[in-house]
């Protein structure tokens, strides 16, 4: 069982950056994969980013690559989102998944067990 809890969402102006960081309960966490998403309200949740388990293989919306980095920190059962250039469009909930993998990334919703309860990114023009 792994749970999960994000913080570093918060107000910002368009340009600005925000890192959103995901800390997970647990005994190992290398071998999970690790997805963010972020959803609007009245709209689907929508995949940002993910990194794989074991290698850190990572993978990007078209949306968001080369403004978003995705990262994780093992030993401290940690993964971060580093957002640059931040856009009023980038106004979310974002939210951190996880599911048991040391092969691969993934970008479905359905695909992960794991989810935390949200952060607000807010993000003025």
């Amino acid at each position: 069982q792994v749970q999960l809890q994000e913080s570093g969402g918060g107000l910002v102006q368009a340009g600005g950056s925000l890192r959103l960081s995901c800390a997970a309960s647990g005994r190992t966490f290398r071998d999970y994969a690790t997805g963010w998403f972020r959803q609007v309200p009245g709209t689907e949740r929508e995949f940002v980013a993910a990194i794989s388990g074991g290698d850190g293989t990572t993978f990007y919306a078209e949306s968001v690559k080369a403004r978003f980095t995705i990262s994780r920190d093992n030993a401290k059962k940690t993964v971060h989102l580093q957002m640059n250039s931040l856009k009023p469009e980038d106004t979310a909930v974002y939210y951190c998944a996880a599911k048991y993998s040391s092969s691969s990334y993934y970008v479905e919703r359905s695909d992960y067990r794991y989810w935390g309860q949200g952060t607000q990114v807010t993000v003025s023009s």
